[in-house]
């Protein structure tokens, strides 16, 4: 009698698997179809990708050796079509190469320009945008205002900024290029007062605020005790 009943339990089980194929397997068939699709479709674009990224690397090389041959303008311009249809990191570093190049080949504003573009772009890390920032502004210390310097990167040189040191020092310089001396002597001031700048800016900004103490008629630091002052010179005997 058990078998009688099992093999009516499967009769059930197998009738109700056909209505649910019935009503559900296009259904089922079709999912299985997408997936498979899609899965080609996402792998079909990471090869697209790859390909064009391997593209964009031999570009980016080929525009160094002309670098590398004395060419600027010519990898400049390679570097700048590279920025326009290029794939992966490669647009962003051509747009850095590109302003060096345009540097090199004495056309300042077409540098300040590519690094401008650097500095707006929106899927670039803040870090390199900074960075961008600052290598316009030291290509503008010649000819920018303090004031346009200052719109530029003063944010740079708060204390909480990781690039204060090189943003305090090229507001320094523009400043005392400017005239403006009591305001150059603060930058430097800030910098040699900072735990954390580099020892050669720290010599570069203690030279300069000694040029500034000079020209503004401060007198000179009294010794502490770790630096007693030097004795005085022996009188010369009568002759």
């Amino acid at each position: 009698m058990s078998d009688i009943f099992r093999e009516v339990d499967d009769d059930l089980r197998r009738e109700q698997l056909k209505r649910m194929w019935d009503r559900y397997g296009t259904y089922v068939i079709a999912l299985a179809v997408l997936i498979v699709v899609v899965t080609a479709g996402w792998r079909f674009y990471e090869y697209w990708q790859d390909t064009r990224a391997q593209a964009s690397g031999d570009r980016f090389v080929a525009a160094l050796r002309l670098a590398d041959d004395g060419k600027h303008a010519e990898a400049a311009a390679a570097l700048d079509e590279l920025v326009k249809d290029g794939s992966g990191g490669y647009p962003l570093l051509a747009t850095f190469r590109s302003a060096a190049e345009k540097a090199a080949a004495g056309d300042d504003k077409g540098a300040v320009a590519a690094y401008d573009a650097a500095a707006s772009a929106s899927g670039a890390p803040a870090l390199v945008r900074d960075l961008a920032r600052l290598r316009a502004a030291l290509l503008l210390v010649g000819t920018a205002s303090l004031d346009d310097l200052k719109a530029r990167i003063g944010d740079l040189a708060d204390p909480n900024s990781g690039w204060r040191h090189s943003a305090r020092e090229i507001l320094g310089l523009v400043a005392y290029r400017n005239g403006d001396l009591a305001g150059a002597r603060k930058y430097y001031e800030d910098i040699a007062n900072d735990q954390q700048t580099p020892s050669d800016m720290r010599q570069r900004a203690d030279f300069m605020l000694s040029v500034f103490d000079a020209r503004l008629g401060v007198p000179p630091e009294a010794p502490t005790a770790e630096q007693p002052a030097a004795p005085a010179e022996p009188a010369k005997p009568a002759g």
